[in-house]
């Protein structure tokens, strides 16, 4: 037997509950992976074999102790802008589409995530599946692929997690159960309450009224923690913190941010700041422009927001000024687009890398890749050896420029200007190291390095074994 695990809303915490599932599951011998039919992101990943899935699935998977697989999220919605999303059929682009052509698939794509779930099945004996936002969409119900026909279709019982911290929780849940649809309010068979702060004995009462009214157990209470666990969309964004550190690094919020999850280890040492668009940038000792799902169009907000120059005003003053994908290829002198990415014609770039990029074709480059970092200036020399993913549409050509990592990327003669495809590169603790170790130097402090740490899925799990009633979820994995 399987799990399914749906939410309340959006961002109730379905992904890290699907994950703490895994680990504890499979640290008692019980095979399983993760899924997820449809997932709306623009954070991903590339699996080994060159396929995208969303993040949280890879990160899941991770938890599971297997290799990340294009069954576990065979549809991967990209938002683009203007109510269109690219759509990543199992880990490969198919097509560019508007929502309302996107709901006309309904059945052809749910056959294919009932199929991938089977095919899962098989390979791995048990599932732990994730649902995507609010399970009681009443008007989403004929075509949502990702939790009611999904439900409908596998038949498996239903954890539902509802988010207190956001108020409203036993509306959040009573609602939510008593407007399933009548064959599948019966599959849910628990609870869990996500995001408590406090004294959860002061919940007490609250439970017994959650059993009362659903006539379902509330399974447990999971406190706030905040885990070294990769962001899953833009939503998270909102609700990070700046914490005070003496290294202020801004990331530039592009309209069509991607990937952000890339930066999240640089939070642990760094007061990392998503600034928006048309931002002074004098005080922050590092600048990043991060990826995109659309290059050019943000490239041009970036310019009539006066950031383009103030990034370029910060290269003089010597700030290091990085460019990851979308944002290396802002750094460039230009983009030529022939109408594949967005509008056709040459899009002049911010002008700090001597290099050119072109999209003159529907294809997107996705592999895993294993690279060294030039000995070019106090950054990069100090990186070495490190790993991540390349996902990019566009191909760019070095003019003047120096390589960054051999083979790939380009970089200023000094070094402290570089751009690369490599999402995942800050996920290297030599790389994180490289970057903060002359930040902190450049302001007379010194830098601890960063030594391996603890899995935190390892965490995670034991988090989740002592606030969560195991002995009545075990069962459905016998």
């Amino acid at each position: 037997m399987s799990l399914m695990v749906l939410g309340t809303s959006s961002h109730a915490g379905k992904s890290t509950v699907v994950a703490a599932l895994c680990r504890v599951l499979v640290n008692r011998g019980i095979s399983v992976a993760p899924f997820k039919s449809q997932n709306m992101s623009l954070n991903s990943y590339v699996t080994r074999d060159g396929c995208e899935i969303g993040i949280a699935q890879a990160m899941q998977a991770f938890a599971a102790r297997i290799e990340p697989a294009p069954e576990m999220n065979p549809i991967l919605l990209k938002p683009k802008g203007d109510a269109t999303s690219q759509v990543v059929l199992m880990g490969h682009p198919y097509k560019d589409v508007p929502a309302r052509e996107y709901y006309l698939e309904t059945e052809f794509l749910l056959e294919k995530a009932v199929s991938a779930a089977r095919t899962l099945e098989e390979r791995f004996g048990h599932l732990v599946v994730e649902g995507a936002g609010g399970a009681a969409e009443m008007n989403l119900y004929k075509r949502d692929i990702a939790n009611i026909l999904l439900a409908r279709e596998l038949q498996y019982p239903i954890i539902l997690v509802a988010d207190i911290e956001r108020g409203g929780v036993f509306a959040q849940v009573y609602g939510t159960v008593r407007l399933l649809p009548e064959d599948i309010s019966p599959l849910v068979v628990g609870i869990i309450i996500n995001k408590f702060r406090g004294d959860p004995e002061i919940f007490s009462q609250g439970i017994e009224i959650i059993e009362e009214i659903c006539g379902v157990p509330v399974l447990g209470v999971l406190p706030y923690a905040g885990m070294n666990l990769p962001s899953e969309d833009s939503l998270s964004i909102a609700e990070k913190k700046s914490l005070n550190h003496p290294v202020r690094i801004a990331i530039i919020r592009l309209p069509r941010i991607s990937n952000f999850s890339d930066f999240e280890a640089l939070e642990r040492d760094a007061s990392v700041e998503y600034v928006p668009l048309g931002s002074p940038l004098a005080d922050y000792d590092c600048i990043i422009l991060p990826g995109t799902k659309n290059t050019v169009d943000d490239l041009a907000e970036v310019r009539d927001s006066g950031t383009a120059e103030e990034v370029r005003r910060a290269r003089k003053r010597g700030t290091p000024i990085i460019g990851i994908c979308g944002g290396y290829q802002m750094l460039g002198r230009e983009v030529i687009d022939s109408g594949i990415e967005s509008r056709q014609g040459t899009h002049p770039g911010i002008g700090i890398l001597d290099v050119v990029t072109r999209f003159d074709r529907y294809e997107k480059k996705t592999e895993q890749v294993t690279i060294d970092a030039c000995p070019v200036g106090p950054v990069l020399s100090m990186m070495g050896k490190v790993s991540g993913y390349e996902i990019h549409m566009g191909m760019t050509e070095r003019a003047g420029a120096v390589e960054a990592f051999f083979g790939e990327g380009a970089a200023t003669p000094d070094g402290l200007a570089f751009g690369t495809y490599i999402h995942g590169l800050f996920s290297n603790a030599s790389a994180v190291n490289a970057l903060l170790s002359f930040l902190y130097a450049r302001r007379g402090i010194s830098y601890a390095p960063r030594i391996a740490e603890r899995d935190p899925y390892e965490d995670l799990a034991a988090m989740f074994s002592q606030h969560v009633r195991m002995d009545l979820i075990l069962p459905y994995f016998e």
